[in-house]
């Protein structure tokens, strides 16, 4: 059913790991170009099926969990700024042709550009739907520390194949740029559309998990415990200080900062991350356990790079010198190192 088209421009915000409200340049542009905003969030079905090769689940219990929350908080931030963000289950080439189709004239569809294949399959199909309806498609980098137009190489394929050659060419030659200052309010969704609710692990042919009491991450998703962390990590204990020393441990919440989990569906923003390091750094005390947290967002940059650079070859088994490697293929040895034998392993390890 086609809505009444509402007088003003529209823009349609497709959100996937930039789980955000702070230092969200999709939101920020689409509010400076728009007077009413979709926030869109689609469960995209073929991230809850199993791998080619032995069906691994691409989304476990614990995850699906983790990113129920993580919607779950975003969600509820944009309702007390005046917004929402839709939900639904589908491709989001597909729910957002239909969307546009029901809501009428549409301006633009903006989201976060991503680096692997998959996520970049469903941006070549999204900009066919906007190119097929004269939609304006228009997309952001804003997932690694150092913006990717930042770099000291003039092309991708100029980045070393080394990290220290990387981070040192990064570190004496780019800046950081500064977080993005966020309206407290976001211009409102258009009316008559139904908000989609949030779906539950059965949904999903999955159960909650259950929480074992030793775990080392008691976490839960979402933007707010993310920046909770962070509070916690930095500046009510000062942990952040002996980072380095404690960082590999294995037992306990606070050896390490615990910011993968939050980074890898953009609940927390890299560049937040680094002004805070600078802000301790200025009103505590800066050493190697401070550099180090950035140090280690920058590995996290490289390898963002490296897939751009390679592409689908990140995931081949001949890796990226391809190199041939004498696989085998003993089903029997793969089902026992996937059981007990792997927790007998670890064990004698670390006995």
């Amino acid at each position: 059913m086609r809505m009444m088209a509402a007088p003003g421009r529209i823009v349609i915000c497709l959100l996937r790991n930039d789980l955000r409200y702070h230092d969200n340049e999709v939101l920020l542009w689409a509010h400076r170009n728009a007077d009413y905003i979709v926030p869109l969030y689609c469960f995209d079905p073929r991230h809850y099926v199993g791998t080619h090769y032995y069906n691994f689940p691409k989304t476990g219990p614990h995850r699906l969990k983790f990113l129920l929350e993580s919607i779950k908080d975003l969600r509820n931030t944009l309702k007390k700024i005046g917004s929402n963000l839709l939900l639904r289950r589908g491709h989001p080439e597909n729910v957002i042709e239909d969307l546009i189709k029901q809501i009428g004239p549409v301006s633009a569809v903006a989201l976060q550009e991503e680096a692997t294949k998959e996520e970049l399959d469903v941006e070549k199909s999204l900009k066919q739907v906007c190119t097929r309806h004269g939609v304006k498609y228009h997309t952001i980098w804003g997932s690694t520390l150092y913006h990717r137009e930042d770099l000291p190489f003039r092309h991708i394929s100029g980045l070393p194949d080394i990290y220290t050659q990387f981070r040192k060419a990064v570190e004496a030659q780019c800046k950081v740029r500064p977080t993005l200052q966020m309206p407290e309010k976001l211009k409102p969704l258009p009316g008559g559309l139904e908000e989609g609710s949030v779906p539950t692990a059965e949904d999903f042919g999955e159960q909650d998990p259950l929480t074992d009491p030793r775990t080392a991450f008691p976490c839960s998703g979402g933007e707010s415990q993310a920046l909770q962390r962070l509070q916690h990590y930095f500046w009510d204990t000062n942990l952040v200080a002996s980072y380095k020393d404690t960082r590999n441990g294995l037992i306990g919440m606070d050896y390490s900062t615990k910011f993968a989990p939050w980074l890898a569906l953009g609940c927390i923003s890299p560049r937040y991350i680094f002004e805070q390091i600078r802000k301790y750094e200025k009103e505590q005390t800066a050493n190697q356990s401070t550099y180090w947290v950035i140090f280690e967002l920058l590995w996290r940059d490289y390898f963002r790079f490296v897939a751009l650079k390679y592409g689908r070859r990140i995931f081949f088994l001949r890796g990226l010198q391809d190199k041939e490697v004498p696989w085998k293929k003993d089903l029997k040895q793969f089902e026992a190192w996937k059981g007990q034998c792997l927790s007998y392993i670890i064990s004698s390890c670390t006995a």
